[in-house]
Formats: C-alpha cells, structure tokens, sequence
C-alpha cells in the first residue's frame, strides 16, 4: 500500500509518499481501507521527532491519528462489524496510508450525512473536546471560555458545549473572519487576542464573575489570563501547549479561588481508556452530527501525496476547522 513515511526528524519536505506492507489485522482488529484522514498538531510534532507515536516504534514512521474508511475484514473476535461497514475512529499513528487496522472498540459507524472528508476529519478533535470538557464537569448554566475557538478542537468545543447547556460561550482567535466564524457555529462572545487582552474582556462579558470552564490549547503564555478569567471554583483543562510549558505561575490564586487545574492526552491512553472516551462520544455527540445541530468543519482538502503542503498550511494558523487528506476515492 501507500503511506506517507516520516524519513527522518524535520521539515515537511521530510515527509515521502511510499510503498510499505499491508497492515495484518489481530483477532480483535478492524482492516480498513482508508477514504480519508485529518492533520492535528501533533502530526507536526511528531515530523519534528518531538512526539513518537506510543508503543512499540513501528517498522514504518507514519503519521496521522484518526480516520474514515471500509471495513475490508475483520478479526475472529470482534463484535458489531461486518466488511463494508463505513467507519471511523481514532488511531495512535498511521492513519496517513491507504489501510489501517484499529481495534473495534476504538471504531464507530458513520452517520449516513457524513462524507468521507468529514468522517475523517471528526474524531480526534470532537472526542477531545468532549473528553475535556466533561473531565471539567461542564454542567448546563455554566459559562466556558474555549481558546483558538477557530481550530479543529475549538470549532468542536463550541458546538459541544452550547449542546451540553452553557449559558455563556466566549472563544478567543487571531482574525476577525475566525470570530464570526465561529459565532455562526454558536458562540456566543469572541475575542481577538491579537488585539484585545482576553481576561479583561471575559471579565466584562460575566459581569466581573468569570468564566466557570477554560479550554485551553496555549499553556504557558496564557496562564497569568487563564487564571483572572476563571471564576470561583472554576475548572481548566490543559489539552496543548503551543504556548510553551513553563511559567513563573502565582499558584495562590488556585487557593484564592479555589479553582483546578488538569491536564490531558488522549492519543496515550490505553485503549481501554480511550474506548470509554468513544462509546461516550458516539452517545452523547455523534446523535448531533447526524442531526446536523453539530457541524464538522472542513478547511481545506489536499491529496495523499500533497501532505507536505497540507502540513505547511496547518502550520500557518490560517484554517477554521480540520485539513484532511483524501486518501482514496
């Protein structure tokens, strides 16, 4: 088959479309014939060689964490499948490549509005957002502040909290059009942290009470405005650090207002883990894609073999959504 192989740590230009074996599925493994796949940030990273896919290192360095596809067969243990089944699901590497296997419990049928660009762009990002914000214990009422309201994650955590309840979404981007964007997709408040300073205007859009909820993908540059923007026994969830991992913190205002702090991963988790993480994904929020009320949002489609320049692209922080690599018709 074809597969996108990181040749060594780099550029994008490191990236080379090549023939490598045809992945062998286990007993309880799904063979899937890719349609489709997305890029996330941590493709990038792990072309840098700052992020190995985890596990054993496999014979091949492919990127790519989630999917949409066939079923081509299955193993003699698994449930609920059958092939030709159109499915999709997350993955620890190799989803840049014309098959896949995963284990069935990490997959999930497509609703049948979903095309096979869409598919592959939805889950990593919507699980992550979902994950997150229930690991906040976002409840219906509450007020939540999303960082990079324009990214993948962004644009799913906005739906998915306005579907959850919050009374108040407010989302920070770097333009204008990402802002209106997004307000189109349910938020409710936006700020442009190239030219507004974000705690201040979280605090006069609460009325001086803050936010009950932060998602936040920067880390490190945000923190000081992360914690003025929180409210009493607020909740933040760290689920990046494109701003950096270190910081002189005041840790104080934790105990001041009570607030926590967590972090997470999801491509690490064990599958058991990360099972859980999808059958509640596929309860709670794939119902709303097949409705429509949630949206899955496609930037921009490249090829297989343009996934350098698709890297490139993603790089520059211009997309609203997910860039996706279409595989196969």
């Amino acid at each position: 088959m074809k597969a996108v192989v990181i040749t060594r740590p780099g550029g994008p230009e490191v990236l080379q479309l090549q023939d490598v074996p045809d992945p062998v599925p286990g007993p309880d493994d799904l063979l899937v014939r890719v349609r489709a796949t997305a890029l996330n940030r941590a493709d990038i990273l792990q072309r840098m060689g700052g992020y190995p896919q985890p596990g054993p290192k496999p014979a091949h360095d492919i990127p790519g964490m989630e999917y949409a596809g066939e079923v081509l067969a299955i193993g003699a243990r698994v449930e609920g499948f059958v092939p030709g089944d159109r499915v999709m699901g997350l993955l620890a590497g190799g989803g840049y490549a014309e098959q896949v296997v995963t284990h069935y419990r990490l997959a999930m049928k497509l609703p049948t509005n979903l095309s096979w660009e869409e598919a592959g762009a939805t889950p990593e990002v919507y699980i992550t957002a979902h994950d997150a914000l229930l690991q906040c214990g976002l409840v219906a009422g509450e007020r939540v502040l999303i960082h990079a309201a324009g990214s993948g994650v962004g644009v799913a955590a906005v739906q998915i909290a306005k579907v959850l309840g919050a009374s108040l979404v407010i989302g920070t981007a770097g333009s204008a059009d990402k802002l209106v964007r997004a307000a189109a997709l349910g938020l409710d408040a936006g700020v442009n942290y190239r030219e507004q300073d974000f705690a201040e205007e979280v605090l006069k859009a609460t009325g001086g009470r803050g936010v009950d909820v932060i998602l936040d993908v920067i880390g490190a540059d945000y923190w000081d405005r992360n914690m003025k923007a929180l409210a009493q026994k607020g909740r933040m969830i760290l689920v990046g650090l494109m701003g950096g991992n270190s910081t002189n913190a005041n840790i104080g205002v934790l105990l001041q207002k009570r607030a926590s702090v967590r972090g997470t991963t999801l491509r690490a988790r064990p599958i058991e883990e990360k099972g859980t993480a999808t059958r509640a994904f596929e309860k709670s929020v794939l119902p709303h894609i097949a409705s429509g009320r949630i949206k899955v949002v496609v930037d921009r489609v490249y090829s297989l073999a343009e996934a350098a320049a698709a890297q490139e692209y993603m790089a520059a922080n211009q997309n609203f959504g997910k860039v996706v690599l279409r595989v196969s018709e």
